[in-house]
């Protein structure tokens, strides 16, 4: 997938060196300042133990919300550190800083600890990728990992500008979100079933097109869907839709006719009376949308055809909920479209975010082959578009 390869952490030797680790530790917190999903630290034990059990020193750092270049106290990695250590069960200490002479010092004198800096974007050079913050990060170690496929396509300073002054390479994480997202482009178990949900199909319409060129069906939901349909000249009341990208969808679906392409949209919709949880809905046919209704998730009849597709598929790729599943009047669209891909006999791939949250939600994760920690980068590499992160990287 990648050309040229890059080099990973298998390539270089970690033995006595302080190894500087960008990792996507941006996971929830609750009001106690507790962390709701560690799905992220996680993922990133696997590259932490490596550079421990080859006798490397892991110097940690990430982002966490959207502080704006500014401390904002409840943004601290405090809570995060505390919780890798549980997990690595090894002990981290979190600094108040992530450059400068106390963090220099904190890295000397600790040389048996995990080292977690504090949160890159309280330090507005983070996200300006300037050259003078890259390189006061560089200096606290010799060698630089990038294992945060969340942020890869993102060109900011701990994720680009630091690659000018270290040597560079990609994590186990990296290395296999890379592997698994681009197999989906290369040599798919066929049938290649692609379900797409989510708001807006603006965010998918590049993966739609990639798509066209190597799946067998793409099954649509969620807000996107209302988009496609309006296309077709149906009424959709007060759905969400985007009407200025009603041309590409005609092109799109032009597309998907002349590849042979099944681009299918919901049968019937569960239509509200208000986007509210506590709404009045009721189930029509897609073609009999009332006018003064929104369509809040995909009917029955529409989970019944797309499970039958997806019981014969062999590789499926999902992003995107069908619908408002957080409300429980709309989740049985995107819980039964979880349950179908879950009990599949197929290589199932999920691209992150909302279709994340949902797994967790209904207890499904540990049933899906693999689930990206990245769902911008995810989609964007399906897309066929490069990620900064990773061409920053040295070359094998």
């Amino acid at each position: 997938m990648l050309n040229p390869p890059k080099k990973t952490i298998h390539d270089i030797d970690v033995e006595g060196k302080k190894v500087l680790v960008r990792v996507d530790f941006n996971v929830p917190l609750d009001i106690e300042r507790n962390v709701v999903d560690d799905t992220r630290i996680r993922g990133a034990l696997p590259t932490i133990r490596y550079i421990l059990d080859h006798g490397g020193r892991p110097i940690l750092m990430s982002h966490l919300g959207r502080p704006k270049g500014q401390v904002v106290e409840s943004l601290r990695m405090g809570p995060v550190g505390k919780r890798l250590a549980e997990l690595l069960d090894y002990p981290v200490l979190t600094l108040k800083e992530s450059i400068g002479p106390r963090v220099q010092q904190a890295i000397e004198e600790n040389p048996d600890k995990v080292l977690l800096l504090e949160n890159l974007r309280f330090y507005p050079g983070e996200k300006e990728n300037l050259a003078d913050f890259s390189r006061q990060l560089a200096d606290l170690a010799d060698v630089y990992v990038n294992d945060a496929f969340g942020t890869s396509h993102r060109a900011h300073a701990s994720t680009v500008g630091v690659t000018a002054f270290l040597p560079s390479v990609m994590g186990l994480l990296m290395e296999k979100e890379l592997e698994t997202l681009g197999g989906l482009l290369e040599e798919p178990a066929r049938p290649f079933v692609v379900v797409l949900g989510g708001n807006k199909v603006s965010d998918k319409l590049g993966v739609i097109d990639s798509f066209l060129e190597i799946a067998d069906s793409i099954l649509t939901g969620g807000g996107m869907c209302f988009t496609i349909i309006k296309s077709m000249g149906l009424e959709i009341g007060h759905s969400v839709t985007e009407d200025d990208q009603l041309a590409q969808v005609g092109s799109a679906m032009k597309k998907a006719r002349k590849k042979g392409v099944k681009v299918m949209v919901p049968s019937d919709i569960v239509v509200a009376d208000r986007f509210d949880k506590n709404a009045n809905y009721r189930v029509v046919p897609t073609e009999s949308i009332p006018p003064d209704c929104l369509g809040l998730d995909i009917g029955p009849v529409t989970v019944e055809k797309y499970c039958s597709i997806l019981n014969e598929a062999r590789t499926i790729f999902w992003n995107g909920p069908m619908g408002v599943f957080e409300w429980p009047s709309f989740e049985n669209g995107t819980k039964s479209i979880a349950c179908c891909i879950a009990d599949a006999d197929a290589v199932t791939v999920v691209g992150g975010g909302d279709s994340d949250a949902a797994l967790r939600q209904f207890g499904l994760e540990e049933k899906i082959d693999f689930v990206s920690t990245g769902g911008g980068a995810a989609m964007r590499l399906l897309e066929g578009k490069k990620l900064p992160a990773v061409e920053a990287l040295a070359d094998r």
